[in-house]
């Protein structure tokens, strides 16, 4: 598996990122979906079309929810009875479903999130939820691989921690290039999993040794 390490500065620990306030009204955004069906050559006007634009609304409330969510509040509950345990605690093949910043189209992939405790440990959903938090907004890849791991970082301060993600884009599967099929992989290593090869190395065969069928659904 290939290793990436983005030279991307830390996200700031907010709920959302520069979010204008002033967010168009759901009348608004219907008149602008209308706009682009009849862009796609079609008439917003006849049955099938009718309520799609207020459908699209509801799908974008769902889709960019993560607008509205803040990642940091989700690691904020730990538990410190932990026995010790100071070894890799992964979480893996988390399905990320996002968003093409550039064309607005889906990235599909999954996400492996791992980290090696200090003194304190999260509840494994709460990975699964921060994942979600930056995935539902529209992204790169680069960026949304960097946040998930620098804010897990810097809340929970463990010993290190891993976000590798496997995704495919549809902005180069369904127009342009027409490449089916390719998958973009990058990752995020800081503290142990950086600058340990041996801890590294251990990360990177527990996510190639999935069970079979780990992938399917």
């Amino acid at each position: 598996m290939n290793e990436l390490s983005p030279a991307l500065p830390a996200p700031a620990l907010s709920a959302t990122s520069n979010v204008s306030a002033a967010k168009p009204t759901q009348e608004e955004a219907e008149e602008a979906i209308r706009t682009l069906i009849r862009l796609a050559g079609d008439d917003p006007t006849r049955e099938g079309l009718r309520d799609t634009p207020s459908r699209v609304f509801r799908s974008y409330q769902e889709m960019f929810a993560g607008y509205a969510t803040d990642p940091v509040a989700l690691l904020e509950r730990t538990f410190e009875e932990v026995e010790g345990y100071d070894e890799i605690v992964l979480l893996r093949d988390i399905r990320i479903e996002s968003h093409c910043e550039h064309h607005m189209v889906p990235i599909i992939g999954r996400a492996h999130i791992a980290y090696v405790p200090r003194n304190r440990v999260v509840g494994i959903s709460k990975l699964a939820r921060v994942a979600d938090a930056y995935a539902r907004r529209l992204q790169i890849q680069e960026r949304l691989t960097v946040q998930i791991a620098e804010t897990i970082d810097q809340v929970l301060k463990p010993q290190g921690v891993a976000v590798v993600i496997e995704a495919g884009h549809q902005c180069m599967s369904t127009r342009g290039v027409h490449k089916s099929g390719v998958s973009m992989v990058t990752s995020r290593m800081t503290g142990c999993f950086r600058d340990n090869a041996t801890t590294r190395r251990e990360l990177l065969s527990l996510i190639a040794n999935r069970a079979p069928g780990a992938l399917e659904g």
